[in-house]
């Protein structure tokens, strides 16, 4: 497997357990901070009411999933609550090679691997304030049966027990107070040495700046 090729962008990883309100999140912070793109997955799941393919997710078949899996073409791939996801490598590089700001909206599992691939990224886990909230958000979405919401926060525990794994926590309780801090860190994240440094070289070579070898 080869290394990931870094650029001036950063790559943004989050995760939630189902319902934190991460999309909501992150659509919010997308919509104020036009330089970051949203990563688009493939996923073997059927479309929600409203999703459409290209937009939300690629929305692939099994053998489909399977095939591009085998060709090594995910950056990570998971399965979660029985259906596949899965994140295109070649357009993550391109695109922090471009200059580009990244995010991947994903799950525990498939940050990981992220994070074993390009140790740079910043991982950002959504945390609701309860239990009690995470169950109420997920029904009134009005989407899924009682079975599916009692698993999903059941699931939510494990899920949960993740976040250490991240360089931020990011309780959603206040939805206002929640995308600041969300859009503190990307704005942070810009000012990073490294990404400082591959946006303004020539500023750089002028002051003598050098790279850390460390």
């Amino acid at each position: 497997m080869t290394t990931p090729s870094w650029g001036s962008g950063s790559l943004f990883v989050v995760a939630a357990p189902s319902g934190a309100g991460k999309s909501s999140l992150v659509g919010a912070l997308l919509a104020q901070e036009p330089d970051i793109r949203l990563s688009i997955s493939c996923t073997t799941r059927a479309p929600r009411p409203g999703e459409k393919h290209g937009r939300e997710y690629f929305f692939l078949s099994e053998a489909e999933f399977a095939e591009r899996q085998a060709n090594g073409e995910f950056l990570e791939s998971a399965c979660v609550h029985g259906n596949y996801y899965g994140t295109s490598r070649i357009v993550i590089e391109e695109q922090t090679q471009a200059g580009k700001d990244v995010l991947l909206e994903i799950d525990w599992q498939g940050a990981r691997q992220v994070r074993a691939q390009f140790p740079e990224a910043v991982g950002i886990f959504i945390l609701p304030p309860s239990v009690a909230v995470l169950e109420q958000r997920l029904r009134s979405r009005g989407q899924d049966s009682d079975d599916v919401i009692a698993r999903r926060v059941q699931a939510a525990d494990g899920e949960i027990a993740h976040a250490p794994e991240f360089d931020y926590v990011i309780i959603n309780d206040k939805f206002e107070t929640a995308l600041s801090q969300l859009a503190a860190i990307a704005r942070a994240t810009r000012c990073r040495f490294r990404q400082q440094a591959a946006r303004h070289g020539s500023l750089f070579a002028d002051y003598g700046i050098q790279s850390s070898s460390k």
